[in-house]
């Protein structure tokens, strides 16, 4: 999928040379033809369309970055995105779609789905949060009753699997829906035929409910190293199961939603976005920046004497700045990580925070140490500069590292995204603090 074969494409779509481009697709992968489509504007995409047969287009669409996708659907009557698409899709794919679509581009979809089980079950699913198992899971499973013989299971699983494209697990239920196990397949050739499947299942299996966040279902999923997991309803009816493939792009997303907000970027951007959007994602935290130095140059306005009687001081201010936005941003970082994988609990605050003070107590002495040997090289033991810039640098570490700690446990606890604390607020914060701790200390010294 080079710039090469990707200029032919859209060479041979500009010509209208259909039957060209479909030899040119004909063999590759649907994520890989989503890839062409990304690529392509809208009227590209939708030509490519045309060229795919119903399974194939509903693969791809499957595949496409979302703003592509949305942007294609915007083309697209409400009908086409029913019959085209959504009759060939999974119900948890389908709801994806239908999430992106307005309320009223959504109802006339649904009124076109001709299979009505599958309409009801996409209605059911998008009345749960998206962040939530009952938002992503589907409700494509196989299942078996526990009362039934050798024989009678393995002849409805034949005709439960025609309908499926992957079979992950098959689940065992009673005859009220609740969850009872899960059938290993092993078990359909070395157990008797007269057997009973309650007496072979697997009981007990990893579940989640269907309010469980997201987040707790990759981390069950990661545990206990599942390739799906059932998700049941408050009385334990099983009502349908999240396969390992829609958590990795669950997992994806989170992660490039906190790295861009760590990177003080306050909505979701891509590098082919247009100007307005990237602007104003970037511009909030600039502004907040811009206040923070404004601050900053106030509070060292005030000290005008101070630089007069030592103006060697001056020297050390992107020093201190500096230490202080690495330090904090280095324990922020470490603490979002440890709430992100459950390796460390909201609850245990104080513990981390005498932990981390420990640390920076080691870190804050060595590096003012080293800054002390220095100045005292270069400006003598008696110069103010030389002890007042390591007790500073001392203050600013210590200072630092329990703020970067408390902060995203704080955030945790008030349910907001903690990863906003290894980002420019971090480092603002410690920068405008770590100069009111600098020029106080070295007045107090002078």
């Amino acid at each position: 999928m080079n710039e090469e074969y990707i200029d032919t494409v859209k060479h041979l779509i500009e010509q209208k040379d259909a039957d060209k481009v479909k030899e040119l697709l004909v063999d590759l992968h649907p994520a890989d033809i989503a890839e062409l489509c990304n690529d392509l504007n809208a009227e590209g995409a939708r030509f490519i369309y045309r060229l795919l047969d119903n399974e194939t287009a509903a693969d791809v669409l499957v595949e496409m970055d979302e703003d592509a996708r949305k942007e294609l659907l915007e083309m697209l009557p409400s009908e086409t995105i029913a019959k085209r698409f959504v009759d060939y899709m999974d119900t948890d794919d389908a709801v994806d779609l239908m999430r992106e679509l307005d309320e009223d581009k959504q109802e006339e979809v649904l009124s076109h789905i001709e299979d009505i089980e599958q309409a009801g079950d996409i209605v059911d699913l998008l009345k749960y949060d998206e962040n939530t198992a009952g938002g992503l899971m589907g409700t494509e499973m196989v299942l078996v009753n526990e009362n039934w013989s050798m024989p009678e299971c393995l002849k409805e699983m034949r005709q439960q699997a025609e309908e499926l494209d992957e079979i992950y697990y098959v689940y065992v239920i009673d005859d009220d829906e609740r969850l009872r196990g899960i059938f290993p397949l092993k078990k359909m050739i070395t157990s008797p035929s007269v057997s009973k499947v309650k007496h072979v299942m697997q009981k007990d299996p990893i579940s989640v409910h269907v309010d469980t966040p997201i987040d707790e279902v990759v981390q069950a999923i990661e545990k206990y190293d599942l390739v799906a997991i059932p998700v049941i309803d408050s009385i334990g009816r099983l009502v349908g199961q999240i396969t390992v493939d829609d958590v990795m792009d669950e997992v994806r997303e989170q992660s490039e939603r906190d790295y861009q907000l760590a990177s003080g970027l306050s909505q979701d951007v891509e590098t082919d976005d247009n100007v307005l959007k990237q602007t104003t994602a970037r511009l909030p935290w600039l502004l907040i920046g811009m206040l923070g130095g404004i601050g900053n140059s106030m509070i060292l306005g005030n000290f005008d004497s101070t630089f007069a009687a030592h103006p060697e001081m001056a020297l050390y201010i992107p020093l201190i700045g500096g230490t202080g936005g690495n330090v904090g941003t280095q324990s922020s970082a470490i603490i979002v990580q440890g709430l992100a994988n459950s390796s460390l609990d909201a609850k245990n605050t104080f513990k981390q925070v005498t932990k981390e003070a420990v640390v920076a107590l080691i870190n804050a002495t060595i590096i003012s140490l080293l800054v002390y040997t220095y100045n005292f090289i270069r400006f003598g033991a008696t110069a103010t500069v030389t002890y007042s810039v390591s007790i500073s640098l001392f203050a600013v570490v210590m200072f630092a590292s329990i703020f970067g700690t408390l902060v995203p446990m704080t955030l945790e606890k008030l349910k907001i995204d903690p990863a906003i604390a290894t980002g420019p607020f971090i480092a603002i914060t410690n920068d405008i603090i770590g100069m009111m701790l600098y020029m106080g200390i070295t007045v107090l010294l002078s």
